[in-house]
């Protein structure tokens, strides 16, 4: 009873949400909950939050690929657009969310910076909208969170230059919509300042 009402209290104080959220999570995470992402991307999109990343962090896409079809339950709720090894599925409508498995950040850049090479690109006119028009990914999270209490990795390292970032010391399997919540709380309590 405790609990709902702390909740509703939290929801009540929630006044200026981010559009973008992207959670950091790992195989080990996945393997322990299988249905948590899609669970997280179901409160996310009641609260308002329009795009929903998950990152999952592997050296081995293939121990996530049996819960590919787990994962893919998320295109009953939103559209889903899953990008795993050289693959890219969309799948369902609504609400914008992503999984990434086992992408790197620095790969991601490495490989942006080939294309305008084979492109011809003149180094003269890279500038940083010509980087960002390469990039694999497009979205600019607000809020990246990591659950569990480990590093992040590399994913979006450009892109989340400016995100806010929370870490959570709950593990992800524990993850509950109360500790989404706090987060929340926790980023509209925060002064952005976008590297200034």
């Amino acid at each position: 009873m405790i609990h709902r009402y702390y909740e509703r209290k939290l929801k009540r104080e929630l006044k200026n949400l981010p559009h973008s959220v992207c959670f950091m999570i790992t195989d080990d995470d996945i393997a322990g909950a299988p249905m948590k992402p899609e669970k997280v991307a179901g409160w996310c999109i009641k609260f308002g939050i329009s795009e929903i990343i998950f990152h999952i962090d592997t050296d081995s896409v293939e121990s996530i690929l049996k819960y590919i079809d787990t994962l893919k339950e998320i295109s009953k709720i939103a559209e889903l657009t899953l990008c795993y090894e050289d693959k890219t599925e969309v799948l369902g409508s609504g609400a914008h969310v992503s999984v990434a498995i086992g992408k790197s950040g620095r790969e991601e850049i490495i490989n942006a910076i080939k294309k305008m090479a084979a492109d011809g690109i003149n180094p003269e006119d890279v500038s940083e909208n010509t980087i960002e028009s390469y990039l694999n990914f497009k979205f600019e999270p607000d809020l990246v969170i990591k659950t569990g209490g480990s590093h992040l990795t590399d994913f979006l390292i450009w892109q989340s230059v400016y995100s806010e970032l929370f870490f959570s010391d709950v593990n992800w399997k524990e993850f509950r919509r109360v500790d989404l919540l706090r987060a929340l709380r926790d980023y509209q309590l925060r002064k952005r300042r976008y590297g200034k």
